[in-house]
């Protein structure tokens, strides 16, 4: 998994950097220290995530200032984005750094709109719902006229808007999670660290004292969605010193899956699996290859003879 930590120049991301990684760069009193790319390795419940630390953006990033555009492209292959902000400076500085990864493609904490856009050769465009929408058959043909076009089904799935439908057309959007850091609250006083602690996706820390890293890291596997499942050799103890990370959606976390992340062939003399943990009713329980498992399930995979 991949980590970027973005936001403005000095709200502390390398000292952030320095405390979960130990992978030290140039700290200063001034800003633009850091002027590239600094990556580091988190280790955490076994798993190796990679912290990526970026330098700092400006306003007007998305388009080209202060070499925006390659640090905003770098965050959009990362699993995950800390946005990072400094607990004295305003908060209109989240709102900012916001409009600059948006305006580059990228949705934080939103998933992909449930629309689909299928073309066709002749017909027209066609509007067709599950549910009720703000969406009109006359908006609708009017966007896709923009994008040339002319004949094509569009089905909505969900209650969608327009920027929905325009992100769908285009194709290039990203889904990412995000999390915003409040770094330096030991500036603020109770009260205003309150405030911050009811909005959603916030965690407050002080990376100068070591606040509350411990929480900052719990959350950073929480919206990275893994899970950790082990391993255990026939007539051996399982082995909980190298876990295999899986993603925590049902697709990635069958045994199929996870047999495939062991390797590719195993699966071609697979015959079943000897699961222990809380996916099963008893402990080992034989299960096939679209068994889902849960976090910290113990899996024994079994050839055919």
């Amino acid at each position: 998994a991949r980590v970027g930590l973005i936001g403005f120049p000095s709200v502390g991301k390398s000292t952030l950097m320095g405390k979960l990684t130990g992978q030290y760069t140039e700290v200063a009193a001034y800003e633009f220290t850091t002027l590239t790319c600094i990556p580091g390795m988190i280790y955490y419940k076994g798993a190796k995530i990679q912290l990526l630390d970026l330098p700092g953006i400006i306003e007007g990033a998305k388009d080209g200032k202060g070499r925006g555009r390659p640090v905003i492209a770098v965050a959009r292959s990362c699993n995950l984005i800390m946005i990072t902000l400094d607990a004295a400076k305003p908060a209109v500085h989240k709102r900012l750094i916001e409009t600059e990864l948006e305006g580059f493609g990228i949705r934080l904490n939103r998933k992909p709109p449930k629309i689909t856009i299928s073309k066709s050769a002749r017909g027209g465009v066609n509007l067709s719902t599950s549910v009720q929408t703000s969406l009109d058959l006359d908006m609708v043909k009017q966007i896709c006229a923009e994008y040339r076009i002319h004949s094509a089904d569009v089905v909505c799935r969900e209650n969608v808007t327009v920027d929905d439908l325009i992100d769908v057309i285009e194709g290039n959007r990203v889904y990412i999670p995000a999390m915003y850091v409040v770094n330096k609250v030991d500036a603020i006083s109770m009260e205003e660290l309150d405030l911050y602690d009811r909005l959603p996706h916030y965690c407050p820390i002080s990376s100068h004292l070591e606040w509350n890293l411990d929480g900052l890291l719990e959350m950073m596997w929480d919206y990275l969605g893994l899970i950790r499942v082990y391993t255990k050799p026939k007539g051996q103890v399982p082995d909980f010193d190298a876990p295999v990370i899986v993603r925590k959606d049902e697709r990635h976390r069958t045994v199929e899956a996870f047999a495939n992340k062991l390797h590719k062939t195993i699966m071609r003399t697979f015959a079943y699996a000897n699961v222990w943990g809380t996916s099963v009713k008893f402990n080992p329980q034989k299960v096939g290859k679209d068994h889902i498992l849960n976090d910290e399930d113990v899996c024994q995979i079994v050839k055919k003879v």
